[in-house]
């Protein structure tokens, strides 16, 4: 892959300018004109002399993506955009808006390997990781959108297409990258990255000085039922994943997030529910319940009625587990992880 100005840390940054001849300053001028002022190209960047300018634009791409597509929801509160990468590849990127808040979810993946029927992403498998830069590139995109209805990033989740500890080390740079002070100075807890359980991935996490949230999609507590809506329990049952669990939680003293989404009459039985009160008993934990998306094409998954979703958040909260539903949303933009993408390949001739 083609290196860009996203994908350099600041240390590495003040090499390369250090390398042109550049003085120190130079190094923070860029820095902040990308991650600060978010500038959308060299010519974005005025505190730089023009000769500077042209000379980084010929040796260092600025961007990795571009717009290929983009959905908006009828209230303007969800935005979906397919981002075009250097090779051609596509991956999503979503913003949420909420009154107190602004959530950017970004992929980590072109495609994925772990092929939950809940999500269309990975009906294609995996094509590969993406580069920290790219990572990165993706909240800077939401960034720029968010500024211009004077609004601001304040979370970023790691829960679009891919498995981030299947790519660890480009998700933690990038984490590193958005939290850098000199920059997008974002704080460590305003990042939750989700796994479909990791367990190497999840062990690492709680070795790392960095203070971010992790999430789990459980979506069952019975091994039988889990290896078919997340097929990656075969390699790591939920014996080995709850005691890796009890690890971070140990090291880390951070509550878990665990996500179940919901399909009609496939997991959303009260003894569904049972089974999952079971497995998070005496965890630190929180359980957030999502609704299945239907995926197009496909009659499966259907989201579960309203009325077992309440009966299974009863059983959890009965249990003395935490609950929330989650509130599901870009139904009409295909937001569900993957959607959008599909459609858009659907369309280029």
């Amino acid at each position: 892959m083609t290196m860009t100005l996203f994908d350099l840390s600041f240390d590495d940054l003040a090499l390369r300018l250090a390398a042109l001849g550049c003085p120190v300053y130079r190094t923070q001028q860029v820095w902040r004109a990308l991650f600060a002022d978010l500038a959308a190209s060299y010519d974005d960047m005025t505190t730089l002399p023009r000769g500077l300018r042209t000379q980084l634009a010929g040796a260092l791409p600025f961007t990795p993506c571009e717009v290929l597509d983009e959905a908006i929801s009828v209230a303007g509160a969800t935005r979906k955009a397919v981002l075009r990468l250097a090779d051609g590849q596509t991956i999503e990127v979503v913003t949420m808006e909420y009154p107190d808040r602004a959530t950017v979810c970004v992929s980590s993946q072109v495609g994925c390997a772990v092929r939950c029927p809940f999500c269309a992403t990975g009906r294609g498998g995996l094509v590969r990781d993406l580069t920290s830069g790219e990572i990165v590139a993706q909240v800077v995109h939401a960034a720029r959108e968010l500024r211009a209805r004077d609004r601001r990033v304040t979370n970023v989740v790691y829960m679009g297409m891919g498995e981030p500890l299947s790519n660890a080390n480009a998700v933690l740079e990038s984490i590193r990258r958005l939290n850098d002070p000199r920059g997008f100075g974002l704080g460590a807890r305003s990042f939750t990255l989700s796994t479909a359980g990791v367990i190497p991935g999840i062990d690492r996490l709680g070795r790392d000085p960095l203070q971010v949230n992790l999430a789990i999609s459980l979506h069952a507590g019975e091994d039988s039922l889990r290896n078919s809506l997340v097929p990656l329990n075969r390699k790591y049952p939920l014996d080995e994943l709850m005691a890796a669990c009890r690890r971070y939680l140990a090291a880390t003293h951070r509550r878990i997030t665990f996500e179940v989404v919901l399909a009609a009459g496939r997991n959303d039985r009260p003894h569904h529910a049972r089974a999952v009160a079971e497995r998070l008993e005496g965890l630190l934990c929180h359980v957030n319940l999502i609704p299945a998306n239907p995926v197009p094409g496909e009659r499966e998954p259907r989201p579960s009625p309203p009325a077992s979703v309440r009966e299974f958040a009863d059983v959890l909260t009965t249990a003395g587990i935490p609950t929330t539903v989650r509130d599901s949303r870009g139904a009409e933009i295909a937001a569900a992880c993957g959607q959008l993408r599909a459609r858009s390949a659907a369309r280029e001739p």
